[in-house]
């Protein structure tokens, strides 16, 4: 099997060159598109877009694949005396055992 590929991942409107990478807003789930977006707000649409093709099925069907987003313990948090919902998502990444370092070229 192939690696998954970068229109897999983020969206028929991802794209990249050598500097940059194009995703485009639309093609993050939930997110309402603005000039104005947070930061936080664009990692999270492309955590849950991600998460759609970067399964811990998909993952272990497909050698080639080493990343895997999953569902976690969604739950309630407190700052303080604030209630927040907490909602989890564990991101696993797999390699060779040959370093215990997270180098993103490597995946």
């Amino acid at each position: 099997m192939a690696e998954p590929t970068l229109v897999e991942i983020f969206g028929a409107g991802a794209s990249q060159s050598a500097t940059a990478i194009t995703i485009l807003k639309a093609d993050l789930p939930g997110l309402t598109a603005s000039a104005t977006n947070t930061a936080e707000s664009l990692l999270a649409g492309i955590i849950l877009k991600a998460a759609i093709n970067l399964t811990p099925t998909n993952r272990d069907n497909n050698p080639d694949q080493s990343i895997a987003i999953e569902t976690g313990f969604d739950q309630i948090a407190y700052r303080g005396t604030t209630a927040y919902y907490q909602a989890a998502r564990n991101i696993t990444l797999q390699k060779t055992n040959t370093a215990a370092t997270i180098d993103p070229d490597d995946y």
